[in-house]
């Protein structure tokens, strides 16, 4: 991974008890520094305006300028002259079809590599990995390829739920889904629980937030993260 990369990978968008990216707000402060303007990538929901209209309301609170792409004359253009980039959750295919269509993943991918801040929450997390065949999500819509922005070398799945022990319900579980991925992939997966962060800068993959993540490999059995660990060790 390139040590230009800097993103930050958040789980989930608003977290019970709080307001929308509430509990992600400190850390978004600190990572993005010294950055003063956001492009805003809404695709992931229907209503582009509103969403946007939240995005812009809790950003404008931390201090920085949010415009949307979806607004842009050129998105291209708008995406070379922004200091940051900040993809919102929904439904992950809705979101990489959007992305096709609009040929952006290749000229995301050049920003990042020059160093470009990538926020991404929930949706906007999962399309940061290779695929996006470890999302919850509907195929609501059929993109051209499941093949995503491939910003880091695991695959994320957003949201990740502990089993119930005391559950009736049948069908299966998040662990046996992620399992059934490894019988037939060999990239690992970062299941990253509502509240967790991945903040990855210098080269360095750091588990943030809390609630913690599990990380899933081909052959071996599930491995426990906790806040304050580093992944890099542990995933190609």
């Amino acid at each position: 991974m390139s040590n230009h990369k800097r993103l930050l990978l958040i789980s989930n968008s608003t977290l019970h008890g709080s307001g929308y990216l509430d509990h992600a707000a400190s850390e978004i402060q600190d990572f993005l520094r010294d950055s003063k303007t956001v492009l805003f990538v809404p695709f992931a929901l229907d209503d582009l305006d509103a969403y946007t209209t939240t995005a812009q309301t809790r950003f404008t609170k931390l201090g920085f300028h949010l415009t949307s792409i979806h607004a842009a004359a050129n998105p291209i253009e708008a995406l070379h002259h922004t200091d940051a980039l900040f993809i919102g959750g929904g439904n992950t295919f809705r979101l990489l079809k959007a992305l096709y269509d609009f040929d952006l993943l290749q000229p995301i991918r050049q920003r990042v590599a020059e160093g470009m801040a990538y926020i991404g929450s929930s949706a906007g997390s999962v399309v940061a990995a290779p695929t996006i065949k470890t999302t919850n999500d509907m195929p609501i819509v059929q993109p051209p390829s499941f093949a995503a922005l491939g910003l880091v070398s695991f695959q994320i799945n957003a949201h990740y739920l502990d089993a119930d022990p005391n559950s009736t319900h049948m069908g299966e579980t998040r662990e046996e889904r992620l399992n059934q991925y490894l019988e037939e992939n060999e990239t690992p997966v970062v299941g990253i629980r509502e509240g967790a962060i991945l903040r990855i800068e210098n080269g360095v993959t750091a588990l943030k937030g809390r609630n913690g993540a599990r990380l899933f490999r081909r052959g071996a059995e599930p491995l426990e993260l906790d806040n304050g660990a580093t992944l890099d060790a542990l995933v190609p």
